[in-house]
């Protein structure tokens, strides 16, 4: 697989997205998705938040005692994490398992995958591969959360859809939980938030647990 490239989109809207989204919920169902999937972890372990962006949910799980280590692709995003939150872990790198970043291995086993609107970004073809990178280097009970934008519409698994800044795709919760069983993960819950006013599309939240 490819390395895909950094995201000038978000390089070049970083600080506009930062006015728009400046805490780390949106909804109240944010915070408490993130909750039950802190709940599932065991006190202290690391978790990888994949899309990061400017690290305000990677520091909300900090302060509940994890070690996080916030991944991003768009360098300007993680300039701002880094400058807002200096104490903090940020590296470079997309939604696929960072495994050979020394930070990273140094960590030891992670527990716990948050991917926040950021597997919205791969291209279709390319996610088994990104959730099968997942499952080759982490260990049975890890757990892992995906926030996406759903497509509830019968017969569909994956679309395309308008997206600001990059190229961006929604997907059947039940196409992406069938890509996760198959590279090695059981889901465990899904809620589907409806569209409102500030929302186009469904958004799905799906946990699931390495086997």
């Amino acid at each position: 697989m490819e390395p895909w490239p950094g995201q000038p989109g978000y390089d070049a809207l970083a600080e506009l997205y930062d006015r728009t989204f400046p805490g780390p919920w949106q909804r109240p169902l944010d915070r408490h998705s993130v909750d039950a999937f802190a709940d599932a972890l065991p006190r202290g372990g690391t978790i990888l938040d994949l899309g990061c962006g400017t690290g305000h949910v990677t520091v909300e799980l900090a302060f509940r005692g994890f070690t996080t280590i916030g991944v991003d692709p768009s360098a300007r995003m993680l300039e701002i994490a880094r400058k807002r939150y200096p104490q903090r872990t940020w590296i470079a790198g997309d939604a696929r398992f960072p495994a050979a970043d020394p930070v990273v291995r140094a960590t030891g086993p992670v527990s716990g995958i948050l991917a926040r609107f950021s597997l919205i970004h791969v291209p279709p073809d390319q996610v088994p591969a990104v959730l099968q990178s997942w499952a080759a280097h982490t260990e049975p009970g890890c757990q892992v959360l995906l926030v996406f934008h759903g497509l509830l519409e019968s017969g569909q698994d994956v679309e395309e859809f308008p997206h600001a800044v990059a190229r961006a795709w929604r997907w059947n919760p039940s196409t992406l939980a069938q890509a996760l069983d198959e590279a090695g993960f059981a889901e465990t819950w899904r809620v589907i938030v409806c569209p409102d006013q500030n929302h186009a599309y469904p958004e799905c939240h799906l946990s699931a647990v390495r086997r």
